[in-house]
């Protein structure tokens, strides 16, 4: 039985497109049922139209609260009935509310080996501290930030004359490949998490 993911997107969408694209195959055991974003316009929400799946927009200026915000996209998102929910560069923190209606079914893709260079810039950190080994990192996501417990990670080595941007793009092509398998396997096979250990089939 294939399963139903809901994917959220703030920009480009790349990682969405490597989803809609594995799901394709019948075999992959997964289809993405809605996309979601927390702006207008975006390239991630066109990718989902031109591939006729349905959108959503939840901006967090549109409530007054935060937590009305959470709330509605909580809602929101619930009433697709998903097995997972998968943030593919969706830049806001969810609340308490959304992680209690998906426990450990929301999962977040990070450009470092977590737990090292957590938050916005984890290339360009690794440049700085001479890492010889960067990476990405797929966890479950909980309160804190980049702090889940990790699915699966991937290492990308750091050559000499690597820029922040050629690192950050070497990264996302992993990352990107890690994502699609790593998610693939959850919906086929399961998942269970036992002290902070991510356990798959």
């Amino acid at each position: 039985m294939t399963k139903k993911l809901v994917v959220l997107v703030s920009g480009s969408g790349s990682n969405l497109q490597a989803l809609i694209d594995a799901s394709r195959d019948p075999d992959y055991g997964a289809e993405v049922v809605a996309v979601g974003s927390d702006r207008d316009g975006t390239y991630g929400l066109k990718r989902a139209e031109e591939a006729g799946i349905p959108t959503f927009v939840r901006k967090v200026r549109d409530f007054d609260t935060r937590e009305q915000w959470d709330a509605a996209l909580t809602e929101t998102v619930a009433g697709y009935e998903p097995d997972l929910v998968v943030s593919a560069g969706f830049l806001k923190l969810c609340g308490p509310r959304f992680l209690d209606a998906f426990p450990g079914r929301y999962i977040n893709t990070h450009n470092s080996l977590l737990p090292a260079f957590p938050g916005m810039n984890g290339p360009g950190e690794a440049l700085k501290a001479g890492v010889k080994l960067a990476g990405a990192t797929l966890f479950i996501c909980d309160s804190g930030v980049d702090t889940g417990p990790i699915i699966a990670q991937t290492a990308v080595p750091v050559a000499d004359d690597d820029t922040v941007e050629t690192l950050t793009e070497r990264i996302k092509e992993a990352e990107r490949a890690q994502l699609v398998e790593a998610v693939g396997r959850m919906m086929r096979e399961g998942w269970t998490v036992k002290d902070r250990r991510v356990l798959l089939g």
